[in-house]
């Protein structure tokens, strides 16, 4: 008798299968989605993490994201990107619905991204750590769209199309602003790190004074 178990479930399969066979067999198998939650759970979580700031909530909306996964797998349709995007795509509605609903502003975990821009080794010194301090407090005050932007490019490492796919924009949109991105984060933080003034406080104290 034919063995009808996915081949990532039996001891003999010489690699794992791919994503798209996964699928496949995940819209009657919840075998074969229980794959693929543990291929991807910790990237959606880390990404999820990044966004909210809190282990508690983040744990949270990584299980709706995976359960309305589970729900709609069968209406999956392949796009030229990876499975992994409509994941993130589902997880990116979830974060944003809640910050929605709360009335909160999304916020860049800053312990968490501190691993980004410095290591832990004693070779870093302390200058190193200060600009590291000092970038990611840019960060954390850009608006939510472009933090979630610098997370998903350098936390999450995904490509253009990727990052359009998830936050519903085009590549070309993506591309013009991860560029103004950069610029504003180079301003503000030449400003911080010279003790002066940053621009949107300068701009602030223009409307103010005037």
């Amino acid at each position: 008798m034919t063995d009808r178990r996915p081949q990532a479930e039996r001891a003999d399969s010489p690699e794992p299968l791919s994503d798209a066979v996964l699928v496949e067999g995940a819209r009657e198998d919840p075998k074969a989605f229980g794959v693929l939650y543990e291929r991807y759970v910790g990237k959606i979580y880390s990404y999820i993490y990044y966004r909210m700031g809190n282990h508690a909530d983040a744990e949270d909306l990584t299980a709706k994201t995976f359960h309305r996964a589970m729900q709609r797998i069968r209406f999956y349709e392949e796009r030229g990107l990876p499975f992994s995007a409509w994941l993130y795509r589902i997880a990116h509605n979830l974060v944003a619905n809640w910050h929605r609903d709360r009335s909160r502003r999304q916020m860049v975990s800053l312990d968490e991204l501190h691993s980004l821009t410095v290591g832990e080794g004693p070779e870093h010194s302390a200058e190193k750590h200060e600009r590291a301090r000092i970038l990611l407090e840019v960060i954390r005050r850009l608006p939510p769209e472009r933090q979630e932007l610098l997370i998903l490019k350098f936390a999450e490492r995904l490509s253009n199309a990727e990052v359009g796919a998830i936050m519903g924009r085009s590549e070309g949109a993506i591309k013009s602003l991860y560029h103004r991105t950069l610029l504003s984060l180079r301003e503000h933080y030449q400003q911080m790190e010279s003790g002066g003034v940053s621009p949107d406080e300068r701009t602030k104290r223009t409307h103010r004074d005037g």
